[in-house]
């Protein structure tokens, strides 16, 4: 490396404050997604010179880029576009969460010595802002964690703390960071794409004030390459944990991870599960919630937080519901908040829509929107939760056998709808291990019939009684723009078919967002 790229190197790697001086430094950012425009007005705002370097046209982006004063090209093919690279000569590249880890222009900027982050390490050096720094909880698993980050901060909230949910949820971290008010705590969800970029030995020192990995299951093993990979990654959220590492009882593997964490002195490992909880964990005994890891007399006494009957009535009963409220409880409880603003929190918490949610009754058959299902872990909680299924399933399956899902559920399949582009896998498992299971597929082709397809194909599987259940196990973006496109064209399939008759229904858990930054 030469002395000026030495001095380079030295100079980004010493930007670790707001009020550092990032004028003139050369930053290329790939993508123009939320996070892409975020980071590009962020360091525009901070006086470096940004070239965006992105592959599909955005006309909204594009004109504000040219608003704020960056610069931009639109090429298609990694090709031209590390051509562009090169020819910038970039001092820094920050990086979508998208991109793989082997992607042209990342190997290309890393090994010619420049630095590559992602959106959440520049968001670290930056939380310096305003005065008030907040407090990173950090929320990552296969499944659940956008409805947990969403709880966690609710109950923040409930407990007079100014906070927000931010990153992978949808809203990306450096708008937070940015906010003049500034906040006492941000709930930060993490994709195993980001978190890859934030490795145990990063220099961006990325320390929560308290973090979770709810679960682990197959997910994005095309991208990571290995399940091994994806889990090494997941991992990463524990790294330097200052009060709280939150933990499943009832996976082994988020145990081990905390165990194997490097942690700040002090750090608690607390559990969560729907078991008896131990001396500092959270669980679930005759009915009640509890919290037996933040009361002083916790080796013989707990802290009861809301009953499970007090979850049906809101519709939040399903296990891995009762799982993210643990989780979101004991993330919360870590910053103070008492227990009854965790009930209170609980009980007025309404969830997003698209996961198990209960559309109502048409034609004697009970529909289920559970299009935030894009994985087969995701998929499998839902199954367990219905008999007499008519599941409509399918997608981009990104690199998942689907088998063990299928095997595990046949028996309660009435009837499967497959649709999708990757459906020989899917026909393939359902031959195997369902094989009396009537299957129809709709067309891979997407038309504005798609969904209209499904819903009566499902129809004319099903039984009075029966539940159809739209819990694809995969990602959407073959079909449709993302899972809540998916999620809405299935709605409004239902509302054709059943007219005035469809009745309301309850919202249950959440899950990955399907196109945006990964699980």
């Amino acid at each position: 490396m030469s002395e000026r790229s030495t001095q380079v190197s030295d100079r980004v790697a010493a930007l670790r404050s707001w009020h550092d001086d990032w004028s003139g430094l050369r930053v290329a950012v790939l993508g123009l997604g939320m996070t892409g425009f975020s980071v590009a007005d962020t360091l525009v705002e901070l006086g470096s010179r940004v070239r965006v370097i992105y592959g599909g046209e955005d006309p909204d982006r594009e004109r504000l880029l040219d608003v704020i004063g960056a610069e931009r090209a639109m090429l298609r093919g990694d090709d031209a576009q590390l051509a562009d690279l090169v020819e910038f000569a970039p001092e820094l590249v920050v990086v979508s969460p998208g991109y793989r880890p082997d992607h042209p222009l990342t190997s290309w900027a890393e090994a010619h010595g420049v630095a590559v982050w992602g959106d959440i390490e520049l968001g670290w050096r930056l939380r310096d802002k305003t005065n008030r720094v907040a407090d990173w909880i950090c929320v990552t698993g296969t499944n659940g964690k956008t409805t947990t980050s969403q709880l966690t901060a609710h109950m923040l909230v409930a407990g007079g703390l100014r906070a927000a949910p931010v990153g992978n949820i949808g809203v990306p971290i450096l708008d937070a960071l940015r906010d003049p008010q500034g906040y006492d705590a941000l709930v930060v969800e993490l994709s195993s794409f980001q978190l890859h970029r934030l490795g145990s030995e990063s220099a961006s020192g990325v320390s929560p004030y308290a973090s979770v990995c709810l679960n682990i299951a197959d997910d994005h093993l095309d991208w990571h390459g290995s399940f091994d990979a994806y889990v090494a990654a997941k991992a990463n959220v524990y790294e330097r944990t200052q009060v709280a590492c939150v933990y499943n009882r009832a996976d082994e593997r988020t145990m081990r991870m905390v165990e194997e964490a490097d942690v700040v002195e002090g750090a608690r490992a607390v559990s969560f599960g729907l078991d008896s909880p131990p001396s500092s964990g959270f669980g679930v005994v005759e009915g009640l919630l509890l919290d037996r890891a933040y009361h002083a007399e916790r080796r013989n006494e707990a802290y009861e937080l809301v009953s499970v009957e007090e979850l049906s009535q809101r519709g939040l009963h399903a296990p891995h519901m009762v799982q993210n409220i643990l989780a979101a409880a004991a993330l919360a409880r870590s910053r103070g908040v008492e227990p009854a603003q965790i009930a209170q929190a609980i009980l007025s918490f309404q969830p997003d829509p698209h996961r198990v949610q209960r559309l109502g009754t048409v034609r004697e058959v009970q529909w289920i929107d559970d299009s935030k299902a894009t994985n087969a872990h995701a998929a499998d909680a839902s199954l367990r939760a219905f008999d007499d299924v008519v599941w409509v399933v399918g997608g981009l399956l990104k690199g998942v056998d689907i088998g063990s899902l299928v095997a595990a559920h046949a028996s309660r399949l009435r009837g499967a709808v497959v649709i999708g582009a990757e459906r020989v896998a899917v026909l393939e498992a359902l031959r195997r291990h369902a094989p009396e299971v009537p299957v129809i597929e709709v067309s891979p082709v997407q038309t504005e019939d798609t969904m209209t397809d499904a819903v009566t194909a499902a129809l004319s599987l099903a039984q009075a009684g029966d539940t159809v259940l739209l819990s694809p196990a995969a990602a959407s973006m073959d079909q449709f723009t993302d899972y809540a496109d998916r999620g809405r064209r299935f709605q409004a399939a239902v509302r054709a078919l059943g007219g005035d008759a469809l009745s309301g229904g309850d919202a249950g858990d959440d899950d990955t967002a399907a196109g945006g930054a990964g699980a």
